[in-house]
């Protein structure tokens, strides 16, 4: 959609007057402002220097480069006035010129500007804003612009309205580019290169895409200077500017002091950076003219280099940019990966939701922003709150528990969850940084296009499937698989998976019935929901007394099945009269098992707690001295992989377990104790033969258990993850592992072949 705007403006630009065309970007510059407040002037992040930074020549704390585009007759007139004020306070910088614009600046003036010491550089070649409308076009013009640096012994460009592709730009034979910036949001192409200082970019070693290149001039390189050609390994320096330009501070945001050019310069100073401005002598108003809204005083200018010299007098080094290149080509620092911009999208409460928290925290230690759409459990829950530094969540609709009871009550919050979602995305992915990645967890399916407009715009789309759909639905409300609500929930599926680059499912028996289902196998991977071992690990149990517990967490829901775990209660609590059945979690039949508990006469031995974040249920957890997944083996729960046993597991909590298919596939009788799914007394009588333990088994079923778990921890699969959301980012192609982890081997029924699940 950004590159459709620019091509539209570009197109309707000579239509245009320049006076109409300031007016237009200075109300959306305004507008924008207030928008963008925490990622402009300053962005967090942008401080950290590159890879392999060697710091600045002889202990310098800073560098500070001055560079000037001329972009018509009236800037290339003022060109030496801009270089008598720099020579004032002993600077020197770098002029570049438009080859073939509405001016040509003359051979003799150029040589005159670098026998005072200044560099000349190139400057887009026709500064229309259609450099980079296509790569053939781009390609053709490269030939062009590399006869003006030769004729002009050049070695640094920067394109029109910093519009830029650092690929591409290897086709020039230059020692620098200077399009980019750390942060920008009012530019033309926003996105920035996020840090304050120069890098190395690579070169080519062969062309990187035939198709795209074949019609261009083959090149030859240069033996002087440094410069390479297209395909050539050297590569080339980028230096982004850092400073806001001149014509967005003074001309479109309308600052009338350089305050704000002053604390940026300040704050890269302190970071040890590199301060780089550039002032077009188009806009700079010297004492002879006369005021006006399109220029600037050149006093404002004069300000900054007084602040250099007055308040950091040597401290700095202050090099012509092909100075700083070639310091840079030296070294050869690499630009760290940015921080990448997510957002989740989950009808949950966080939280509470291991599976979202696990991805969401594994984003954020790594330094990537994330922002998380979710609903509000509580009155007394923020509406929006910051989780450590890189985590935003967004609880944008109230969900007080789960007690829809009918597919239209169900229906109606679900739709309001996703058209919130959706206009908050949007105005966001308009008005701020716009996202790199979705993520977005199912139930339902169709959430995945809440990331319609990021998608339009470049973004990429992971749906995440916690349950299927319609096999959900059919079990909440008795629904046969042939109805017509079900029949409709196979379609949105369907639809949803290919509106998504890449599907992710929470179990290998899933992954089968749903590729085959909506014809995606190979953009299909699974995440089985792998224990987080900083939330749930050994040595957590702080209670000893001999009161014996036993702990369900989770929805409370009809295939859960904990219905059969309270009727299985009744005779566990005849048998041992101290036992205890704790039950923490809602759902739609609550009610109905709290009525069940009245009923068997269990009040005060069954006792229901509301749902607790997953910092205080694995403390819980780890007091319990079993656990119990009583899951019924319907069409949704007899596949619907349980989080819950690997986490009593890696607590050393033995549990009971009921012999779905899902469950006999990972798991077997060394770790867990299996009873037939829906028999409450088979349940009653594992769970009373683990509890008394007359045979001795518990202990060695606890270590298997523990071992199991070690191998399948969210520490060992995470790598995967964030490779995952990578390869779809930078749309790396080939086989990687975005496109063959369903194909790992899968588990097997035994535990030692189980592990590889975590890496499948």
């Amino acid at each position: 959609m950004q590159a459709i705007r620019n091509r539209l403006y570009y197109s309707v630009k000579p239509l245009m007057s320049y006076a109409s065309r300031l007016a237009v970007r200075r109300w959306y510059t305004r507008w924008k402002r207030a928008r963008v407040h925490d990622v402009w002037p300053i962005l967090p992040g942008s401080e950290r220097p590159p890879e392999g930074w060697p710091g600045w020549p002889d202990g310098k704390q800073f560098a500070l480069v001055l560079t000037h585009d001329v972009e018509g007759q009236a800037g290339l007139d003022k060109c030496r006035q801009v270089m008598e004020l720099e020579e004032q306070y002993g600077f020197r910088s770098s002029f570049n010129f438009i080859p073939e614009g509405e001016y040509r600046s003359a051979q003799e003036f150029r040589q005159e500007l670098t026998e005072r010491g200044f560099e000349v550089g190139v400057h887009d070649l026709h500064h229309d804003g259609r450099l980079y409308s296509s790569r053939q076009g781009f390609a053709e013009k490269a030939v062009k612009i590399n006869e003006h640096l030769k004729n002009w012994g050049a070695v640094g460009f920067r394109s029109g309205f910093m519009l830029h592709n650092l690929d591409w730009i290897g086709d020039l034979r230059i020692q620098y580019d200077a399009s980019t910036f750390d942060t920008d949001p009012f530019e033309p192409q926003p996105e920035g290169v996020g840090t304050i200082f120069p890098f190395w970019v690579p070169g080519r070693t062969a062309p990187s895409r035939k198709l795209e290149v074949q019609d261009s001039t083959p090149q030859t390189q240069q033996s002087s200077g440094g410069i390479h050609p297209p395909g050539c390994v050297e590569g080339y320096a980028e230096l982004p500017y850092t400073l806001a330009q001149d014509s967005t501070l003074f001309l479109l945001l309308g600052e009338r002091s350089p305050d704000l050019w002053l604390r940026k310069f300040d704050w890269v100073a302190r970071q040890g950076g590199m301060v780089l401005v550039n002032v077009h002598p188009d806009y700079v108003r010297f004492t002879d003219e006369q005021p006006s809204s399109f220029t600037f005083p050149a006093e404002t200018y004069a300000q900054l280099l007084e602040h250099a010299r007055r308040r950091f007098g040597d401290s700095f080094w202050q090099p012509r940019p092909n100075e700083l290149a070639e310091f840079v080509r030296k070294h050869k620092p690499r630009l760290r990966p940015p921080p990448r911009r997510i957002c989740m999208v989950t009808y949950s409460h966080y939280l509470s939701d291991s599976r979202v928290k696990r991805y969401a925290e594994a984003l954020a230690e790594r330094g990537d922003d994330v922002d998380i759409l979710a609903l509000q459990p509580s009155r007394q829950a923020p509406a929006r709150e910051k989780i450590g530094e890189h985590i935003g969540l967004f609880r944008i609709l109230r969900r007080f528990g789960k007690t829809e009871h009918s597919p239209v009550s169900f229906l109606w919050p679900v739709l309001r969850f996703f058209l919130k979602s959706s206009f908050w995305i949007a105005r966001r992915q308009v008005c701020k940084q716009p996202y790199d990645l979705l993520h977005i967890h199912n139930l339902p399916d169709f959430l995945v296009f809440t990331g319609l407009l990021p998608k339009l715009t470049g973004a990429k789309i992971i749906l995440d499937i916690h349950d299927l759909s319609p096999e959900f639905y059919a079990s909440k409300f008795s629904a046969r698989e042939t109805s017509a609500p079900v029949r409709l929930l196979k379609w949105v599926e369907r639809r949803s998976a290919a509106f998504a680059h890449r599907v992710i499912l929470s179990n290998h028996i899933w992954l089968e019935r749903y590729a085959a289902r909506v014809g995606t196998h190979a953009k299909c991977s699974v995440f089985i929901n792998n224990v987080d071992t900083n939330q749930f690990r050994l040595s957590m149990r702080t209670r000893h007394d001999a009161r014996p517990v036993i702990l369900f967490p989770g929805g409370l829901q009809w295939h859960q099945g904990v219905d059969i775990a309270i009727r299985a209660f009744e005779r566990v609590s005849a048998e041992l009269p101290d036992a205890e059945f704790h039950i923490y979690g809602d759902g739609d039949m609550k009610e109905r098992l709290i009525e069940l508990t009245r009923q068997l006469r269990l009040e005060g031995k069954v006792r229901f707690f509301d749902t607790v974040p997953l910092s205080q249920i694995s403390h819980i957890m780890a007091n319990a001295d079993l656990g119990v997944v009583p899951k019924r083996a319907d069409a949704f729960g007899n596949e619907a992989y349980s989080t819950k046993i690997l986490e009593f597991m890696a607590l050393g909590v033995p549990v009971v377990v009921a012999a779905t298919k899902i469950d006999r596939y990972y798991f077997d009788e060394s770790v867990v104790r299996f009873f037939e799914p829906g028999n409450s007394e088979a349940l009653a009588t594992a769970m009373l033969d683990v509890l008394r333990d007359e045979q001795g088994l518990r202990q060695g079923m606890v270590a298997r258990a523990s071992e199991y778990a070690a191998r399948n921890t969210w520490e060992r699969r995470k790598d995967n993850y964030l490779e995952l959301v990578d390869s779809l980012i930078d749309a790396k192609s080939g086989l990687g592992p975005a496109t063959c982890m369903h194909s790992a081997p899968v588990a097997s029924r035994q535990p030692s072949r189980c592990s590889r699940s975590s890496v499948a």
